[in-house]
């Protein structure tokens, strides 16, 4: 079991991450550097850093070395930076607000916004790919597969339209879960999917059983996400708040209403509790991260 609390190993993971991804961007000093500079205002300086968390504690279970899980989490993080750019983007949420701070397209431009989004997910891409993050080139094959499943039409980017195509709908609770497990799920689901495939490789039994565990964990964060949309001010959650119920987007909250939905909350982390049990020390942080997440303020 790890010496250091919980919130001084979440530091180091994200600073380290911060490190990493600072490394990975292109220099704003390189041509085009007004693309290279969004592309860095995008990504750099914010952001609660979820996704790598989730690797690097993902990783423990499997004895992954540290510089792996940097370049699997850069990997996703990027893909997230780019997912959230273009969601803001007019064409979809219309938002000004992103981690405090101005959006893309509202700080540099429409077309810069677009091409941000474009690079950081090729970007992406070419860091996991260009050295090892496993000891099997083949699995790592497998791996950056199983990144694009999760970011594409069948994952993200198919849980955004979904969810375009649900404005002003009332939606059942499987239909908002299944929205769900590809929008904002997906990334979640393949952070810690990938960060234990960077150690020693997992039977399949517990392969399927941790990504139950991420399967969980991302509707776990999507549900309390909901509560802070409409409990938060936007002070406090970066971006701006009531966004959802304003726009008639379907939610948790909408759907079951605040009491109910942190029920729900609490049954998701129990569940994922429950199949981290048997990992014992090695599944501490990944525990303890999902504790974080039900009981987050922002």
């Amino acid at each position: 079991m790890s010496t250091l609390s919980f919130a001084d190993w979440m530091g180091s993971i994200q600073q380290r991450t911060e490190t990493a991804l600072g490394q990975c961007l292109p220099a704003a000093t390189l041509l085009p550097t007004r693309l290279h500079e969004a592309m860095r205002y995008a990504v750099l300086g914010g952001g609660k850093r979820v996704r790598p968390l989730l690797v690097h504690a993902a990783g423990l279970i499997s004895g992954a070395a540290p510089e792996r899980l940097d370049r699997v989490s850069c990997a996703l993080e990027l893909i997230h930076a780019y997912s959230l750019v273009h969601d803001d983007m007019p064409c979809m949420d219309d938002d000004t607000l992103r981690r405090g701070k101005p959006t893309v397209h509202v700080q540099y431009d429409d077309a810069t916004a677009l091409l941000v989004g474009d690079a950081l997910q090729t970007l992406a891409f070419q860091h996991i790919s260009e050295a090892p993050v496993c000891d099997d080139p083949l699995q790592q094959l497998a791996m950056v597969r199983q990144l694009a499943i999760a970011a594409g039409s069948r994952g993200m980017a198919g849980g955004q339209a979904i969810d375009l195509d649900s404005v002003g709908k009332q939606l059942s609770l499987a239909e908002l879960e299944l929205m769900h497990i590809h929008k904002t799920g997906a990334l979640i689901r393949a952070s810690v999917c990938l960060g234990v495939q960077c150690g020693q490789a997992p039977d399949a039994a517990a392969l399927e059983s941790l990504d139950h565990v991420g399967k969980v964990i991302g509707l776990l964060f999507q549900v309390v996400d909901d509560i802070l949309d409409a409990e938060a001010d936007t002070a406090t959650l970066g971006k701006t708040a009531g966004k959802d119920a304003a726009n008639d987007k379907p939610t948790y909250v909408s759907l079951l209403g605040v009491s109910r939905a942190r029920a729900l909350a609490e049954e998701l982390c129990q569940d994922a509790l429950d199949r981290l049990a048997p990992y014992g020390d090695a599944a501490q942080r990944l525990a303890e991260l999902t504790r974080y997440i039900v009981r987050r303020q922002f």
